[in-house]
């Protein structure tokens, strides 16, 4: 149930974006959720949904992407295949988590209106 608090942080963000371009809309957000970042996305999404109205994002559109998982040994770098035993091949050392694990926000669009 945190996604409620991670969309009231994105909501947050999105009014300090809104005030400091002097933006009159926003109309879509962009946020990158890794499949190791602990969040439903689904429940993110809904989150929002019932979150947004009153909100400077109450009529915009969002956009949830994806990153791949990406795991890597902790002494060579090599790429550690998905499924795989998280220890490289090659050296022996553990893999280390270098992807999957984040939620960025990637995008956010703006109609700001230029002043004469």
């Amino acid at each position: 149930m945190h996604e409620y608090g991670l969309v009231q942080a994105l909501l947050e963000r999105v009014t300090h974006e809104v005030a400091a371009h002097d933006a009159a809309a926003v109309h879509r957000l962009t946020v990158r959720i890794g499949p190791l970042a602990g969040v439903d996305r689904e429940l993110f999404a809904e989150a929002y949904r019932l979150c947004r109205p009153g909100t400077r994002c109450e009529h915009a559109e969002l956009v949830l992407t994806t990153e791949e998982t990406d795991w890597r040994c902790g002494a060579c770098g090599a790429a550690i295949a998905e499924g795989a035993a998280l220890v490289c091949p090659t050296c022996g050392w553990p893999a280390r988590l270098a992807g999957g694990d984040a939620i960025v926000l990637e995008r956010i669009e703006l109609e700001v209106i230029p002043h004469v």
